[in-house]
């Protein structure tokens, strides 16, 4: 970023819009960038309740009393004759305002031929249609490991505990990353006054911080996973697939040539376990997982707010990163994307759109786990290949499949589950998913607790026997479905892949 801002200020740029919630560390960057240039640029921030004031000054101090409104600070700003940077904070709730909007434009026809530059700093990115022309966008990002190890280095001295072996310490400065400097402060403060010192065993206090950064942003879900991929039955070719890669964003794998993964569609019948596997994934490889919910992000109260909503979730997701973004049900978040233009004015369009083009410049070490149910909703261009790594579809379980979910389900509440004949189960539950399967068995227990004694197999049978599955009740659904996945997807069951192969 600062590479870029001294770029833009060299080239009289006359407005630069600097998005961060960091006042003090952006302020610092922007002084590092005034001292480097020839000639130097002197740097005046402006606020509503100071006005004018010279960087370097007390906060509390007052310079020029006449410029606390923004039109007479930008009037003041165009007077100067000197080469400077004006610093404008939190300029966005005038947005509207067509007196401060003229002013800006006034300005940045005044500057032509000035080394002057207005940067406008604010946490929210809100330009004005008139500016949209001659504004640049540059995104402040968070405290680099380096920065985050002065921050720790300062901690550990106040705490007296500096004697930490190296893998302690990258294990604490990467649990901080993603968070802003003073974040990381508060946080390594609160890890020392906790346990009287910092050490490995306070590197959950730090994560804690980072759930309370997904939870502060509304839209992004910090997602607790007990479960370990042992919990899903069948599915051993996406199992296979996803434990190869368990390893994949070390710098191991990075020193070998590996690309860092992209994601992974999962289509299927609902019920099959889909949902399932990505929260598994999370503990197999070690990632936190963040599950994005799209109907948090349409809100119509004023233009590009949705995309605005997108954009930041997907920054907070970069930011504490590796990380694993889960999407539920992409089909239905997507399903009306090309002709929304006659129900939300293009909004989802927009959002599909936004979503798209992050997915294919990405960088940053974010995997996309997204679920679909109905295939024949999603658009052409978010299948084709590049998207991502794999689309894997998740068939009914096959009665191997299905008595290893019996197993499954009945180990979590029972120890005694030899008095149950596998066998004769998955034969009556033929068509059913892993969830009806599962939920046969919860009836048949509440069932017999209604009566007061332990549920037997008799119990299980009945329950599923009165139950229809979703495969007799929406057989033309899963039919389609599985027609279009034949040829177009990677099977889930390492039973069909194999016939697959062998068929090829």
């Amino acid at each position: 970023m600062r590479e870029d801002l001294n770029i833009l200020v060299q080239a009289q740029y006359p407005l630069v819009y600097l998005v961060t919630f960091e006042e003090e560390r952006a302020e610092q960057a922007v002084s590092s960038v005034a001292q480097q240039l020839r000639p130097q640029r002197r740097i005046f921030t402006w606020t509503m309740t100071h006005g004018i004031v010279e960087y370097g000054q007390p906060r509390n101090v007052t310079q020029h009393n006449s410029t606390v409104s923004p039109e007479a600070a930008i009037e003041w700003v165009m007077r100067q004759r000197e080469p400077g940077i004006y610093i404008f904070k939190d300029l966005h709730p005038f947005k509207d305002s067509p007196a401060v909007t003229r002013c800006l434009r006034d300005a940045i026809a005044s500057f032509k031929e000035a080394q002057k530059t207005i940067i406008l700093m604010s946490p929210i990115q809100e330009i004005p249609v008139e500016l949209e022309k001659e504004v640049v966008v540059l995104d402040f990002p968070p405290p680099t490991m380096a920065e985050l190890n002065t921050v720790l280095s300062s901690e550990l001295d106040v705490a007296k505990s500096s004697r930490i072996t190296t893998e302690v310490r990258e294990k604490l400065l990467k649990a901080a990353l993603g968070l802003t400097r003073d974040e990381a402060e508060k946080v390594y403060r609160k890890a020392r006054v906790s346990a009287g010192k910092l050490t490995e065993g306070e590197v959950d206090i730090v994560l804690t911080e980072k759930k309370q950064l997904i939870r502060r942003n509304g839209i992004l879900e910090f997602m607790e996973v007990d479960e370990t991929i042992n919990s899903v039955g069948g599915l051993e070719e996406l199992k296979h697939w996803l434990t190869q890669r368990s390893n994949a964003f070390t710098e191991r794998a990075r020193e070998y040539g590996l690309p860092q993964p992209k994601g992974m569609l999962i289509l299927g019948v609902p019920g099959c376990g889909k949902s399932l596997i990505a929260k598994t994934t999370s503990r197999l490889w070690g990632l936190p997982l963040l599950r994005l919910d799209l109907g948090r992000v349409y809100d119509g109260s004023t233009v590009g707010r949705s995309e605005a909503n997108l954009r930041n979730a997907l920054r907070t997701a970069e930011s504490i990163s590796p990380a694993i973004l889960f999407i539920d049900e992409i089909d239905k978040a997507f399903a009306g994307s090309s002709g929304s233009s006659d129900s939300d004015g293009g909004t989802s369009s927009r959002i599909f759109g936004t979503f798209l083009t992050w997915m294919q410049e990405k960088t940053s070490p974010v995997f996309v786990m997204a679920t679909a149910n109905r295939v024949e909703r999603l658009p052409g261009e978010f299948l084709r290949k590049g998207r991502f790594d794999e689309i894997f579809f998740v068939d009914l379980p096959n009665e191997e499949e299905r008595q290893e979910i019996f197993k499954i389900h009945l180990q979590k509440r029972r120890r005694d589950i030899e008095r149950f004949d596998l066998p004769q189960l998955v034969k009556v539950c033929d068509g059913f998913s892993g969830a009806e399967i599962e939920q046969g068995i919860i009836s048949a227990m509440y069932e017999a607790f209604a009566q007061d004694r332990e549920f037997t197999q008799l119990d299980i049978i009945a329950a599923i026997r009165s139950t229809m599955p979703l495969s007799k009740t929406m057989n033309e659904q899963v039919t389609a479905l599985r027609d279009w996945a034949r040829q177009r997807a990677r099977p889930a069951a390492a039973s069909v892949a194999e016939y697959q192969r062998m068929e090829f």
